[in-house]
């Protein structure tokens, strides 16, 4: 036997090598082994019969909260996020510097789900819902921070912080968070991610002026101030800048995150998100956002292309985490993660975080999870 798994007659879309034929896949020692027209199932130890179903990339969410247990966001990352094809997450913020060892330990080190972080500015991270963990600046510690992301270097992708008045940012913190979080970002080599609703400053302007190459603007279709629409509707100057210097535009659809009419102002005046991410949490799993597929759905609605929304969840992501040839593809190599997904027809109903519905007649549904060359989740395709 060469190899411990082979996926065979479903469409394979691999954006990171521009596949997306009918292929077959297989898997061996926790990678992608082989990727060809056709692979003898006499060499495998287990075959999965994927006809009429697409083959991707495990797919990668850069915006979730999966501190279970301790953030008052956090949901268990394995049934929420692995198991409906987020192979590959990026806790966004959940933990600080005094938190995160414990993050680490109890949840990240023994989830099955692969989980990086970007660590919150705020020393405390996101504890609890009745006080901000800016509500006090001192809490924007960025020696601590700094210590923190050198002792964990291995899954601390950058600087988290959160920027919206009262509920999150005290006024006497004002905008001081986020020029912590960016000397703390600058010290380390890092690049930051921003959650920018209704900031203390006067628009999105102010933030994207500190925003450069691999910073993430996260939420950039919220309808809230601070948005990257004008009050004519019109995309902000400063948005067409920042996405000339690589500023990533991250989904974030979380709860309250995601509006209908700014994401099809802006698709309509050709801005797209760069990464299409869900912000999943304790708040949102149940609806609006469910998982990452139900978002890539709804750009999917919006008219997307196939190629392009699953882009923007395996190989784009990829590369912003650095992990190009790694992760969000099947390149030889690379790791044996991959989703099996049908494409059903009917009515399904698609929410923003305002309520306000669309009727899609297609959507993706993920029938397979493969996790390091190992079936993780497989159930009856026709459920």
């Amino acid at each position: 036997m060469n190899y411990e798994l082979v996926i065979k007659n479903g469409t394979v879309v691999d954006p990171a090598q521009g596949i997306h034929a009918r292929k077959d896949v297989a898997f061996a020692n926790g990678r992608v082994s082989a990727i060809s027209d056709e692979i003898p199932t006499s060499e495998a130890r287990e075959v999965l019969d994927a006809a009429g179903c697409f083959i991707t990339p495990g797919l990668i969410d850069l915006h979730v909260h999966v501190f279970y247990g301790v953030s008052h966001f956090g949901i268990e990352p394995d049934p929420t996020c692995l198991a409906r094809g987020a192979t590959t997450v990026v806790d966004a913020g959940s933990a600080g510097a005094d938190t995160f060892p414990g993050f680490r330990k109890y949840v990240i080190d023994v989830s099955d789900t692969r989980i990086l972080a970007q660590l919150n500015i705020s020393s405390q991270g996101m504890l609890t819902q009745e006080i901000g963990e800016l509500e006090n600046p001192d809490y924007a510690d960025v020696g601590k921070a700094c210590r923190m992301i050198e002792q964990h270097r291995d899954i601390i992708l950058g600087v988290k912080v959160r920027l919206t008045r009262e509920s999150i940012v005290g006024k006497r913190a004002g905008m001081l968070p986020l020029q912590r979080a960016r000397e703390a970002a600058d010290a380390a080599g890092l690049p930051i991610m921003v959650h920018p609703q209704d900031a203390w400053c006067a628009s999105i302007d102010d933030i994207l002026a500190l925003m450069g190459e691999r910073d993430i603007l996260t939420h950039c279709f919220h309808d809230m101030a601070c948005g990257i629409l004008d009050e004519n509707g019109r995309i902000r100057d400063s948005v067409h800048a920042a996405i000339e210097r690589g500023v990533i535009f991250d989904v974030g659809h979380g709860a309250g995150s995601f509006s209908w009419d700014v994401v099809q102002k802006a698709m309509a005046q050709g801005v797209e998100p760069t990464t299409i991410s869900s912000d999943l949490h304790v708040y949102n799993v149940n609806g609006p956002v469910y998982d990452l597929v139900n978002v890539v759905n709804k750009f999917l609605y919006l008219g997307m292309s196939l190629d392009d929304a699953l882009a923007k969840v395996t190989s784009i992501p990829a590369e912003t985490i650095l992990m190009p040839g790694q992760v969000g593809t099947l390149a030889v190599d690379a790791w044996g993660d991959a989703v099996v997904f049908e494409l059903r027809e009917g009515e399904f109903q698609l929410v923003d975080a305002a309520g306000k519905a669309k009727i899609a007649k297609k959507k993706l549904e993920p029938v397979v999870v493969v996790k390091g060359g190992q079936v993780y989740r497989q159930r009856h395709t026709h459920n």
